[in-house]
């Protein structure tokens, strides 16, 4: 399984997102240090009832605790937006 789906499938089994999006970002980091050693580089954008009542750091946590190791090995950079589903249908496309 490729990283993009592995990433998709671990997330979708963690928060059962109303709304999920994952973008392998490496090639535009190739020649960076950590994508020399392997580590990728990826956007996601995440929508779940899960992240209710919690404040920024706590839904990067829980994203970091669901992709587990692969954040010390195969994911060098990770840009993420998790949002609620009331976040989302307010701004779909800002912070």
């Amino acid at each position: 399984m490729d990283r993009v789906k592995w990433i998709e499938t671990t997330l979708r089994r963690a928060f059962a997102p109303s709304h999920l999006a994952v973008e392998d970002e490496s090639a535009q980091h190739s020649g960076h240090a950590g994508a020399a050693a392997g580590g990728g580089h990826f956007r996601v954008l995440i929508v779940s009832e899960s992240f209710c009542g919690q404040d920024p750091v706590a839904r990067h946590s829980a994203v970091y605790a669901a992709l587990g190791t692969a954040m010390k090995s195969e994911i060098h950079a990770l840009a993420l937006r998790a949002l609620t589903p009331e976040e989302w249908e307010r701004n779909p496309r800002g912070a």
